[in-house]
């Protein structure tokens, strides 16, 4: 069962943790705040954010959750439930909270969009591989 609970809420509770100044700058944009800078041979500099590494975090677990919806079992329909539970979390956040009008929220919430849509994607064409008409 534990299997079957969805990995992009890690990042919906970071996030959340972010917004009560928990993690960053808590006096201002808690996403903003500078972790690491590399300048480059081209002269530019790399720099990474709070904010950026939050996405890397959802974007990595985006691929395990693609590659958990290739399972074909009973569990799979709960983790496509939950999945889906998990993007409304983060549509009604991003609609009702001040905090959450952020770019890296709604980055998340794409990844959380994809998760959803991959997943029933992934699970209807595993299923027609599945069924045999004689």
């Amino acid at each position: 069962m534990l299997g079957s609970i969805p990995l992009l809420i890690i990042p919906f509770i970071l996030y959340n943790i972010g917004l009560t100044g928990a993690i960053g700058d808590a006096a201002g944009d808690p996403w903003k705040t500078e972790l690491f800078s590399v300048a480059m041979m081209s002269g530019g500099v790399f720099t990474m954010t709070l904010g950026d590494v939050l996405v890397v975090i959802g974007l990595i677990l985006l691929f395990v959750e693609v590659v958990k919806s290739t399972r074909t079992s009973n569990s799979s329909v709960v983790d496509h439930l939950l999945s889906t539970f998990v993007f409304v979390a983060f549509l009604v956040e991003f609609l009702l909270v001040k905090g959450a009008a952020h770019s890296v929220f709604f980055t998340l919430m794409l990844i959380a969009l994809v998760d959803v849509l991959s997943g029933f994607s992934v699970s209807i064409r595993a299923a027609g591989r599945d069924v045999n008409v004689s």
